[in-house]
């Protein structure tokens, strides 16, 4: 099993400077922690959310970052984001996502995650983001990173206006696997000849569908599924900082009741 040490070798992760694309998830592979909690903490500065709403968003937050992904925690953030977005303008929204990039995003941005798609561009290959997150907030992340463009979970808008609706589903899952499928067939990518990297068993349709999938910070199950089938992994996480991340965990959900009543009192 090959760990860190591929970020330095000759040859591409993947082991071929022949790739012609990269894909990579967003959450705890590009960027430590949920980037739709740091779009929360945003959107809750601005006023967006109501006491309960935002302790809400603090205990899910807290969940995630001890234990990973969840799909119903998932889908109840999702709606919450919905509702929340639904008679705000997109042109409002993509602002935010800006301003979430600088307030929150940029500090959490992996290194070596970074370089790794760094070197898949250098080479002469895109590289896509692909996350569940929304894409406003996705494409702020791919292009303040200089990547090729985002695939993300679309909200409905009706003449520049949100209306609290999905285009198609989140992007999570098998329908991370079908939107590449898709951008492959587009694009004329022979997807035998491509990368992905992800934290999490929940990507395992978008990794076993490239000819060169690997594992970043991955979760157990992801760990175990890479042992066994002999592909890459890259632990870019020291003990001290899954130490530390634990512990400001415990604080989110504390946290986000201190921001909310901030919020109310303003």
């Amino acid at each position: 099993m090959h760990r860190d040490d591929a970020l330095h070798s000759t040859a591409l992760p993947g082991g071929s400077a022949a790739c012609e694309a990269a894909f990579f998830d967003l959450d705890n592979t590009m960027v430590r922690g949920a980037s739709l909690f740091y779009f929360a903490r945003g959107l809750a500065a601005r006023g967006f959310f109501s006491r309960r709403e935002l302790q809400r968003f603090g205990r899910r937050a807290l969940h995630f970052a001890l234990r990973g992904e969840n799909l119903g925690h998932l889908g109840e953030i999702r709606e919450l984001a919905l509702a929340f977005v639904a008679g705000h303008t997109t042109a409002e929204i993509r602002q935010i996502g800006e301003e979430v990039y600088d307030e929150h995003v940029e500090a959490k941005v992996q290194a070596r995650t970074r370089a790794l798609a760094r070197r898949h561009l250098d080479a002469g290959a895109p590289v896509w983001l692909v996350t569940a997150a929304p894409v406003e907030l996705a494409d702020v992340v791919a292009r303040r990173l200089g990547l090729t463009g985002a695939l993300g979970t679309i909200a409905e808008s009706v003449d520049g206006t949100y209306t609290g609706r999905l285009i198609g589903e989140p992007l999570h899952g098998q329908a991370k696997a079908d939107a590449v499928r898709d951008l492959a067939e587009r694009s004329g990518l022979d997807l035998a000849r491509c990368a992905a990297y992800s934290d999490s068993a929940n990507d395992l349709p978008l990794l076993g569908l490239v000819g060169s999938p690997s594992a970043v910070n991955p979760d157990r199950a992801l760990r175990r599924h890479a042992a066994t089938h002999g592909w890459p992994v890259h632990e870019f996480r020291s003990w001290q900082h899954v130490a530390r991340w634990t512990v400001r965990a415990g604080g989110v959900a504390a946290g986000a009741v201190v921001v909310a009543g901030l919020v109310r009192r303003r």
